[in-house]
C-alpha cells in the first residue's frame, strides 16, 4: 500500500510512503500538475504492489485573519487536491492539524512550542529523525502527516 500525506497549502507537499519515504515533492501550482503528480503515484502503486493507495490530506481551512483573496486561493487548493484524489479514486482520510501534530507529541513525549516559527522548526528537525531525504520547512508537515498515516494504517491492519 502506498501512503501520501498531503499539506495542501501553496507553501505545502505531498510525500508518499511504501517501504520508506518515498516520493517528496513541493505542492504543484494548478490542477494538471497535481494529476500528473498523482498519475505517477497511482501508477507506481501497482508496479509495486496490489494497487492500493490512501491519501491522509491536512483538514485546513482559512483564518479570519487571511485576506479574502488569499482565504479563496488556499481553498481552491485544498479543493483541487480532493478533486485530483478523487478523480483517481484514492481514499481520502482527513486530519486535522492538532490531530497529527498531538500524535507526535504524544509519541515523542514532548510539547511543541506554541510559536508558529518555533513551532514549524521543531516539526522539521523532528520529520529529519524519519528520513534521509532533503527535509524543509515546506515538506516537513506533509512527512510527519504520512508516518501519521502510516501509523493508523497499522492500527487498522492490526485490528483486522
Amino acid at each position: 500500500m502506498i501512503i501520501l500525506g498531503i499539506d495542501p497549502g501553496a507553501g505545502g507537499a505531498i510525500v508518499t510512503w511504501h517501504k520508506g519515504i518515498d516520493v517528496i515533492k513541493k505542492c504543484p501550482d494548478n490542477a494538471e500538475k497535481m494529476h500528473d503528480v498523482v498519475s505517477h503515484i497511482k501508477n507506481s502503486s501497482w508496479v509495486d504492489g496490489n494497487g492500493k493507495c490512501v491519501a491522509y490530506l491536512e483538514k485546513v481551512w482559512a483564518r479570519p485573519t487571511n485576506a479574502t483573496r488569499a482565504a479563496f486561493h488556499f481553498g481552491e487548493n485544498y479543493g483541487r487536491w480532493q478533486g485530483v484524489l478523487a478523480a483517481h479514486r484514492i481514499p481520502i482520510i482527513y486530519v486535522l492539524p492538532t490531530r497529527w501534530i498531538k500524535y507526535w507529541e504524544n509519541k515523542l513525549k514532548i510539547k511543541l512550542p506554541k510559536e508558529y516559527k518555533d513551532k514549524k522548526k521543531a516539526l522539521k528537525e523532528i520529520a529529519s529523525n524519519y528520513t534521509e531525504r532533503k527535509v524543509t520547512l515546506i515538506n516537513a508537515d506533509a512527512i510527519l502527516i504520512t508516518l501519521y498515516g502510516l501509523h493508523e494504517q497499522q492500527n487498522l491492519e492490526s485490528e483486522k
